[in-house]
């Protein structure tokens, strides 16, 4: 975890010490959990300071082998690749005319500054939302109000919320523009997400406050 993380964390430390206290009972129980425990936080691995994006996913991909720290990524070997995750391609490609690789792989959005963050950071294999209301969602907000502070003292911030529980998130963003839409999941995606063009908004919004905007596009 970046040094300005821990910093920004500090107040929910009891809070993530309690979540990996339950983490350690799950497995003491034989119930396997994902991501692996050093990827736990590895949206945090980049600098609070360099965060222009946020985009908000809900728990990690319960698939065996799928999760790796990054909401919406897998490793480049995985496939198929995750429904939701294809579904952001389909519109990757409608809105910036991008060809999108055939892996799924987001560091890349990751080291321009783009926050991959999961509302709940660990899932029970197989068990979608078997972690919510475990502490993490105390984590995450903690991590957004500190991202909210940087855009009111100037820092170009957008954040991209996608499906209900990252839509509630909205009050905690203060000045941050928001651009909203449900998930990307097959079973919501037509509700609002295909169309919506989150990524060339986004960059708008960045070239608004002065910034470069982020290459969504992806190395194959």
């Amino acid at each position: 975890m970046a040094a300005d993380w821990a910093d920004a964390l500090a107040p929910v430390e009891d809070r993530i010490a309690e979540v990996m206290r339950f983490l350690d009972a799950e497995a003491a129980a034989g119930k396997f959990w994902a991501p692996e425990p050093n990827l736990i936080f590895r949206a945090f691995e980049r600098p609070l300071s360099e965060v222009r994006v946020l985009i908000v996913g809900q728990d990690p991909y319960p698939t065996p082998g799928h999760a790796i720290g990054l909401c919406f990524a897998v490793e480049r070997s995985v496939r198929p690749l995750p429904p939701s995750l294809k579904n952001i391609y389909k519109e990757m490609r409608s809105d910036l005319k991008a060809v999108p690789p055939e892996h799924g792989d987001l560091t890349p959005w990751a080291e321009q500054g783009v926050l991959l963050l999961n509302r709940v950071l660990t899932v029970e294999q197989g068990q979608r939302h078997a972690h919510r209301r475990k502490g993490w969602e105390d984590v995450t907000t903690c991590a957004i109000e500190a991202l909210a502070r940087r855009a009111e003292d100037g820092a170009p911030m957008v954040a991209i919320l996608w499906g209900d529980p990252a839509r509630a998130l909205a009050p905690h963003l203060g000045p941050v523009p928001v651009i909203e839409s449900a998930h990307p999941s097959p079973l919501s995606a037509h509700k609002g997400f295909l169309g919506s063009r989150p990524f060339t908004r986004a960059n708008q919004l960045l070239a608004e406050q002065g910034s470069t905007p982020v290459n969504w596009s992806l190395p194959s």
